[in-house]
Parts: C-alpha cells; structure tokens; sequence
C-alpha cells in the first residue's frame, strides 16, 4: 500500500525494504540512497571496525560489476557520490540529473548485494589498517576515540567506528560475510529519493531491483549506555599539544530538546561563540568549542579545548566558567537570535538541493519515524528561546564535574 503525504510517498516493499520519496518538481536533479540500519554499535568486541570496512568492501565488486565498472558508471553519470559509516548507520548515495536517477539506484543497489571478492578483501585491509595508523597521528582523533572508550565503557558505542588494528587483522572475509547477511537485508534498510521524480516510476524501479531481497527478521534490540562520570588520562609524548574534554550526559536526536541543546552549544562553543571570545580571543587556547553529539537514543554535551601542556589548568577552568555561567544566567536574545538565523540559512540552503533532502529525510525517519518538511524543521527552531535554553540545562547541567579527559604530553590531572 502507498502512502501518499505531498509532498512525500511512502510504500514499503513485501520484504520490508522501506521506501521515501520526495518529489521537488522545481529542481532539476534527484538523489537517492541506502540507509543500512547497522554501525559500530551493532558491532560485538571482536568485529569491532566491520561496519566501516563493509562500507569499502560496497565499492569492490558485484556479480555484475568490477570495482573499476563501478567507479567508471558512477563516472559516467557525473554522479556526486559517497558513502559513509557512524556509530548507527551506513549510508550509501548518488546525486545526479534527474534523468540518470533510475541508473544511480540501479547501480546503488548493486553495490549494496556485493560479492565481497576475496582478493579485494585482502588489499582493503590494509586500507582501513592505514586509517587507523594515520588516525593515530591526530591529536584530536587519539582523544575522541579514548573518550568515547571511557565515557561508554561497556557499551558498544566505546569503540571507535574504524575499530582496532587487532579486530580489523584478524577478521575473516567468513565472518564479514554473515554480519552482511544478517545486516544488510531489506528490512534493516531504508531507500530514500528526492527530486524531480515520478513516485511511481521510482517505486517500480525499486521493486525491480529490490524485490527479490530476502529480509533477514528482527536485529538485535540497541540498549542505550550509560554515561560515565570521572577522569581519565593518556600520556602520549610525542605530541606537543594537550586535548582536554568535558563530557556530559544529554538528550538523544528523537528529543524535542534536540534542537534547543544544539542552540546551546553553538552558543557556547561555535563560530563568535562564547568560548571564542573569552578563551581563544583572550589567548588562553588556539582551539576551544563545544559540540552537542547525538545518538539515536542517547546524546552528549563535549566541551573542549587543545593548549600548551603548560596552560592546561587555566583552559580548564576558563571553560568550566562558562559551563557555570550559561547554566546560571540566562543566554542573551542577541546570542539566541545569532544562531538561529545560522540554523535557519543552512535549512532554507539545504532545503533546496535533494542530497540534503536526502539526508535530512534519513534523519526523520530514524528519529520521527515519519518525514518532516522544512517548515517543520524551521518551526522547531523558531522555538528555541533563552527560556528553553535555560530549561535544557536544568535537565542537563553542564556546571557539574562531568567526565573529563586529558591527553597529550601532560599525565595531568592525575601527574
């Protein structure tokens, strides 16, 4: 059955693949994409990293295509393509003119039905284990990837999406093989179009390509983690910078609050931000920000600032002086004002260009369940206020100790 919401239809296929479409007649593009319902967190310890490597593995083969043929037809199509990996979701997408969309889903469901040709399995490794030596060699990436193992210990958000070079060197092209059986079956995906397209058309196209799918039943239900307070410290010599964080526990991106506590953190830590002004301005730090990270059922507020190791205290307590000062005066209708325009140029922009249609329309159907126009969007940021701000930290302080994490040459605090 169709259902029909303008300017949006939504039909899901027998096997369960789920369909969305966004007809915008007054462009002259479409794009289209897969989102798979897995990421690190669905990964168990040991295959910690097989999300991302999947991701690779997509481009590397069909019983159709070599990796070369795939290359070369998205090429062809002077396609804008990509795919990319987070802690909950793979995603795979296309934009093109709008009469190539039938061929960019064509060849995107290909991809996604890979053979996982063995000899490319081997050289792919090796890539992802570059990764993960090259991420190694940033400051800010060896700081994430060892907060998110304290912050979530326990939980499978802790590991870092690239994994570890001991998961990812010893996993099998056998085991990879049953995670994407069990993962990437119609209904664990999500196809999403948007542009100038017929619905019809592209929900035959979809039937076409996708029917046959066998749906692999119910995943294994996500357990939201529990945030850990402390302090945790990783002394690395051979950087000359500290990277301290504070992490605090906060909504997930299906909240209503969602919108407000982005607000929040742009006010405090974005461009012109709070933390701009009184930390960097003033010379205490060359980088300081904060970021408002949100997961499908969970959510975190990171404050955070990169020093000499020598200026670490003082950073620190610049930036819990403003966590205390934002939680304890009201924010001014100038700051509130300042990024909500900001918010609303980047919808009106996003608004008007299918691939982010695309991705915005991913969003909604994970956090909403159903699909929001942009008027819907700009609503919820019409409603921000100083007053919901102030609301937001009532439920989520951030003047409290919170988690922090410390490394860099320095084993401060705990030296």
């Amino acid at each position: 059955m169709i259902q029909t919401a303008s300017p949006y239809t939504l039909h899901t296929l027998a096997n369960g693949l789920q369909i969305v479409i966004e007809r915008m007649p007054d462009v002259r593009s479409a794009a289209a994409g897969f989102l798979v319902r897995t990421g690190a967190r669905d990964e168990t310890p040991e295959l910690a990293g097989v999300s991302h490597f999947l991701e690779h593995m997509m481009f590397k083969g069909t019983g159709k295509r070599t990796w070369r043929e795939i290359t070369i037809d998205f090429d062809r199509m002077g396609s804008s393509y990509n795919a990319y990996t987070s802690e909950d979701r793979t995603i795979y997408y296309g934009w093109v003119r709008k009469a190539d969309i039938a061929r960019q889903m064509e060849l995107l469901a290909d991809m996604v039905c890979s053979t996982l040709p063995e000899e490319e399995f081997k050289t792919e490794k090796n890539v992802i284990l570059e990764e993960i030596a090259m991420s190694k060699d940033n400051i800010e990436h060896v700081t994430f990837d060892f907060l998110q193992e304290k912050v979530f210990a326990g939980h499978p958000l802790a590991w870092p999406i690239l994994g570890y070079e001991k998961t990812v060197g010893s996993l099998t092209r056998d085991r990879m093989r049953a995670y994407f059986q069990r993962c990437y079956a119609p209904d664990n995906m999500l196809l999403v179009v948007a542009g100038d397209v017929e619905p019809a058309e592209v929900i035959e196209v979809a039937e076409k390509l996708c029917g046959s799918w066998k749906p692999a039943g119910p995943q294994p239900k996500r357990v939201p983690p529990r945030i850990r307070g402390g302090v945790d410290v990783l002394p690395i010599d051979r950087f000359k910078q500290q990277v301290v964080a504070l992490t605090f526990p906060s909504v997930g991106a299906s909240d209503p609050r969602a919108e407000t506590a982005s607000a929040a953190a742009t006010i405090l830590g974005g461009e012109n931000s709070r933390f701009f002004w009184n930390i960097v301005q003033k010379g205490l730090a060359p980088r300081a920000g904060a970021h408002h990270l949100e997961y499908t059922d969970c959510g975190v507020m990171l404050l955070f600032g990169a020093c000499e190791p020598e200026r670490v205290e003082p950073l620190v307590e610049a930036i819990r002086a403003e966590a205390r000062r934002i939680c304890r005066e009201r924010v001014g209708q100038h700051e509130v004002d300042r990024v909500k325009n900001k918010r609303r140029t980047s919808l009106a922009i996003e608004g008007e260009a299918p691939y982010y249609r695309l991705t915005q329309l991913m969003d909604d159907m994970e956090y909403y369940g159903e699909p929001r126009t942009v008027e819907q969007m700009l609503a919820e940021v019409d409603a921000v206020s100083a007053e919901t701000i102030a609301e937001y930290f009532a439920a989520c302080p951030i003047d409290v100790e919170g988690h922090l994490t410390s490394v860099g040459p320095r084993g401060w605090p705990k030296e």
